[in-house]
């Protein structure tokens, strides 16, 4: 009766959609800056410190993604994934019941809960959604990943709201609550992958299988051409966020309204997401992302500037919208540049990078403010950062794997290959 319910493949992308609403990106990332000043009024801990952990976390996450990958594409994706879910409920919930004074528990602590982290990301949704779409590959990836835009608009409030209520502990439960109040339900009823070869036999026609991991890491630059481009610009967007409330709310910035602009972020990065996704079907992908990851150098050099107004306004839906495409890039590149053969393992070490690029940001951000008083220099670093991300990207050249209707002959895609 469920199966017949939920036929139709877009409920995939609804299951998907909700299920990172409380990804790992608005749980522990977009909400992390709330977190900064109450931990470092209640254990007087420095905001480099504080940032260490959060390094440590998306470090973890880094390491742990491709074995998830490999995890997926060995057993699937509900049996990897339900157990995970719990897990990182658990994890969070022991983060709001932390009560040690020293740092270096801390950050052990938020090391293991970003390794628990890594399952409750995109990776085994863009899996399934890969899975099942072709022509629309990107269109069903950006609506998917646009379920990260809303929960960036509405996770930090309410972790804002109990945090103002309760205390900085009782954000972190209501964060766990969300976790598996939400995504457990959504993954267990709603997300599924196709019968083996269903895809190919709706598409009536035999997809090349792909590259295998050792093919995609030794056989050209490709692969490592969007892992720098992804490393560079995960550091300056998610750096960035990490840090918005603490700067913004030095800059005379009630708390309220710094989370307010976070919820703008959810809004630009949802819109992102799907307008990238529409594009991504019709532009080729590498020469979109080359424009849109010059986005986040004009969101940094606004906030670097100090102006006021609207300025930051201004800023943070750059930054949302850049943010609203990078995690649609990866999958969407890597079906089109490597297949489907080892997806999992593959989108599990780009994930990787992404997820040091997120660690790493926070850490130049914290640091420099601990030195100079100021994010000015690290912004004007993530600056630079952002057009060479841009400029790296571009030179991947045509698909590999293009969609099966736009399939070119044969010898003219190895050629391609070449």
């Amino acid at each position: 009766m469920r199966d017949r319910l939920f036929a139709n493949r877009w409920w995939i992308v609804v299951g998907s959609t909700l299920a990172l609403t409380v990804g790992n990106g608005p749980i522990g990332l977009f909400s992390f800056g709330l977190f900064i000043k109450p931990l470092s009024t209640e254990f007087h801990w420095a905001r480099g410190a504080i940032s260490s952990a959060a390094t440590a976390g998306h470090l973890c996450a880094a390491a742990a993604s491709p074995v998830v990958g490999w995890m997926i594409d060995r057993w699937g994706i509900k049996r990897v994934m339900l157990p995970i879910i719990t897990l990182y409920a658990l994890a969070l919930t022991s983060v709001g019941l932390f009560t040690n004074d020293q740092v270096s528990s801390f950050i052990l602590l938020l090391a293991i809960t970003g390794l628990i982290s890594s399952g409750q990301a995109p990776l085994p949704y863009a899996k399934a959604i890969a899975a099942w779409f072709d022509r629309q590959r990107g269109l069903a990836l950006g609506f998917a990943m646009a379920g990260i835009g809303i929960g960036v608009m509405f996770v930090p409030q309410v972790t804002r709201h109990f945090i103002e209520t309760s205390g900085w502990r009782a954000g972190y439960f209501a964060l766990a609550a969300m976790v598996f109040g939400i995504a457990f339900p959504s993954l267990a009823l709603l997300v599924r992958e196709p019968p083996a070869g269903a895809r190919l036999a709706r598409a009536g026609a035999v997809a090349a299988p792909g590259a295998s991991v050792r093919e995609a890491l030794a056989g050209g630059p490709r692969f490592w051409i969007i892992a720098v481009a992804i490393f560079l610009v995960s550091s300056v967007v998610n750096g960035t966020f990490a840090h918005l409330v603490p700067l913004l709310t030095d800059r005379g910035f009630s708390a309220t309204q710094a989370a307010s602009l976070m919820g703008v972020v959810g809004f630009s990065t949802m819109a992102g997401r799907i307008l990238s996704g529409f594009l991504l079907d019709r532009f080729h992908a590498p020469r979109l992302a080359s424009v849109i990851f010059l986005v986040p150098c004009a969101g940094v050099l606004l906030l670097a500037s100090g102006t006021g107004s609207i300025a930051p306004l201004v800023a943070v839906i750059g930054l949302g919208f850049a943010a609203g495409c990078e995690v649609d890039m990866i999958g969407f590149l890597l079906s089109r540049y490597f297949g489907l053969r080892s997806f999992g393992q593959l989108y599990g070490y780009l994930f990787a990078v992404f997820s040091a690029g997120t660690g790493f940001g926070p850490l130049v951000l914290g640091y420099c403010f601990d030195l100079t008083r100021s994010y000015t220099v690290a912004l004007l670093i993530f600056a630079a950062f952002s057009v060479i991300g841009s400029l790296t990207i571009g030179r991947l050249g045509p698909y590999v794997f293009p969609s099966l209707a736009d399939r070119v002959p044969a010898n003219a895609m190895t050629a391609d290959a070449d």
